[in-house]
């Protein structure tokens, strides 16, 4: 049986919800397979995010990995194409660590793209009416270096695909004036996401870059 890992994250900041963190239980609440699915919330922590990460690839053996966390401001939920070997925070995170210039993983590659669908999945979110398109940039926070990290673990593995995707604010618990997408919504699009990765082994050639 296929086992799909599904992980978002706790809040952090001031923010009282994380949209990845709802919609992720949100799926694994009424997952009916027919793979198997795992489901985490990672904290909002550079060390504990991405250990618990390894942790939990060493104990499933997953075929698929998609984290997911908030990208506050953005109005579409957003597939990730390229992770960067980077942390470089603006803010503490949750431990109150706030790294600087520091590698992912050290001695790691510059950068590592998804193994995920990402075209296919944003054209098939998008086509069943829930905004979605490709991202170049998953920041250099704690969502890039899980990305990175679960990028690198499935560089290793052969066999595991690992990728990222972002999602908006949801409308319950967005900040006045921001974007935002239901919650329902947000877990739609994620098992979308699931289903396009399963369902295709190599992502789609269609145009889905950015000049800015």
């Amino acid at each position: 049986m296929t086992t799909v890992l599904l992980t978002g994250f706790e809040p952090f900041a001031a923010d009282p919800t994380n949209p990845s963190g709802e919609a992720v239980r949100l799926v694994g609440t009424g997952w009916d397979g027919p793979s198997r699915l795992v489901t985490e919330v990672l904290p909002v922590t550079f060390s504990g995010a991405a250990d618990r990460l390894g942790q939990l690839v060493e104990l499933h053996h997953p075929d698929v990995v998609i984290a997911t966390g908030l990208a506050g401001g953005r109005d579409a939920v957003t597939p990730e194409r390229v992770a960067i070997n980077l942390q470089d925070a603006r803010i503490p995170d949750n431990s109150g660590a706030q790294p600087v210039d520091v590698p992912c993983v050290p001695g790691g590659p510059t950068a590592l793209f998804s193994s995920l669908p990402v075209k296919a999945i944003a054209r098939d979110v998008a086509a069943g009416g829930i905004p979605s398109r490709v991202s170049l940039s998953a920041g250099s926070y704690v969502c890039n270096h899980v990305f990175y990290v679960a990028a690198h673990l499935a560089a290793t593995r052969p066999g595991m695909r690992a990728g990222f995707i972002h999602v908006p604010w949801d409308t319950a618990h967005a900040p006045e004036g921001r974007p935002a997408l239901p919650l329902s919504d947000i877990a739609a699009a994620l098992h979308v996401a699931i289903a396009t990765t399963l369902a295709t082994p190599a992502d789609i050639s269609i145009p889905a870059g950015s000049i800015h």
